[in-house]
């Protein structure tokens, strides 16, 4: 009799194919049924529907232009009476998906080129012109050292100094802000979008606003959530923070526009969605140079001498951003949906072949009826064996 050699390479050479076994088991029959009823669900509700598997996207792309306005009047020891318009408290004023509205300020007037005391500081405070070194300068510093020792009152003296004289006293914020009547300044955000995809645009005023519409209204999320105007101080509080406290040092704030559209319906349903969030660090205590602040300076000639008044300007500078996609029905990415969740139908049947091969109590007898092993060589010898027998028979014969 022959016998059928194996190797250790006989799996290159096996081929398998799948055997359909019928089992009348009822907790398999229920595991099988609920998997397959989840993997619809979650094809069917999360996929197609909620995330819109049947639909091609673009991303967004826009511009934005702002117009801030409001007016104020302030008339303290600090600024004497003044009138504040957009021109003065705008800095500058046109950017690029951003603005800038000044709500505090330290002013120092008349200022011109000389020689004078510096602050005072451990840096600064001197006894004698020994302990000020001449032409050294930092960026710490107002100015040059000239290496003399002036008075800087009569208790104290400092170290002279090359610079815009008198120096800046920049030590002592006023508080509350100078300008906390910002709150109730409004801005007019105007948006276009694109979805070059679709070939759509819009904006974010409507269509149908007119000119008188534009004057009168005021955004509000329940009442008016179309009006592109809106109060700076409204939306500080929507992003969780206090305007006066805010205004006082300055701070940064976003102003997210979202457009998430769905093309498949009417161009009308496409509409904004707005978001304020405040960007830099809200403790002040845990920061290092905490708000935000810069300096610009107004320069005029008085009687042929150079003259100029210093603005240390604190102020929310307000980041605009606009980001979103847009969907619209497409043959293919319904077809690759669908083809995924038929291929995930497969793990009900995978999941299934696990309980019953390995978990149920009868999964030996399960292994049997489901794998049958078919061997060439077995066959051989089967046929051999059978055609000797016949031999044998014809012999007898």
């Amino acid at each position: 009799m022959q016998r059928c050699c194996t190797t250790t390479c006989d799996f290159l050479l096996e081929y398998d194919t799948p055997r359909i076994v019928l089992i009348k088991n009822k907790t398999v029959g229920v595991i099988n049924r609920v998997v397959q009823l989840v993997i619809v669900a979650y094809v069917v509700g999360w996929e197609l529907v909620w995330k819109r598997g049947y639909q091609q996207f673009d991303s967004t792309i826009g511009t934005v232009t702002t117009k801030v306005k409001g007016i104020t009047v302030t008339n303290s020891s600090l600024v004497e009476e003044r009138i504040w318009d957009p021109a003065d408290y705008v800095i500058p004023s046109q950017q690029e998906s951003s603005f800038f509205v000044m709500t505090n300020v330290i002013l120092t007037k008349n200022q011109v080129q000389g020689r004078c005391p510096e602050l005072p500081s451990k840096r600064t405070r001197c006894k004698s012109d020994s302990d000020c070194a001449a032409k050294i300068h930092s960026p710490l510093s107002n100015g040059a050292f000239t290496g003399k020792c002036v008075k800087y009152n009569k208790e104290v003296k400092t170290c002279e100094v090359f610079a815009w004289c008198p120096v800046e006293d920049d030590r002592v914020i006023p508080k509350p802000a100078i300008l906390g009547a910002a709150e109730d300044f409004t801005v007019l955000i105007k948006n276009s979008i694109a979805f070059p995809k679709f070939d759509f645009t819009k904006r974010n005023i409507l269509t149908n606003a007119s000119a008188g519409y534009l004057k009168s209204c005021s955004f509000n999320r329940e009442h008016d959530p179309f009006c592109p105007i809106f109060r700076l101080g409204d939306m500080v509080h929507e992003a969780g923070q206090d305007f006066q406290k805010l205004a006082v040092q300055g701070g940064v704030m976003g102003i997210l526009i979202e457009w998430n559209c769905n093309l498949d319906q009417s161009p009308s349903k496409c509409i904004p969605k707005y978001v304020f969030r405040r960007l830099d660090n809200k403790h002040f205590h845990e920061t290092v140079s905490p708000g935000y602040n810069f300096r610009f300076a107004q320069y005029f000639n008085i009687n042929g001498t150079e003259t100029r008044t210093l603005f240390k300007a604190f102020g929310i500078r307000f980041e605009i951003k606009v980001f979103g996609q847009a969907g619209k029905f497409d043959i293919i990415p319904t077809m690759i949906t669908i083809g995924s969740g038929l291929a995930l139908l497969g793990m009900a049947t995978i999941l299934c072949d696990l309980v019953v091969l390995y978990f149920l109590r009868k999964s030996r007898y399960y292994r049997e009826k489901k794998y049958k092993h078919v061997d060439d060589c077995e066959l051989g010898i089967e046929t051999s064996d059978s055609y000797g027998a016949i031999q044998s028979s014809g012999n007898t014969n």
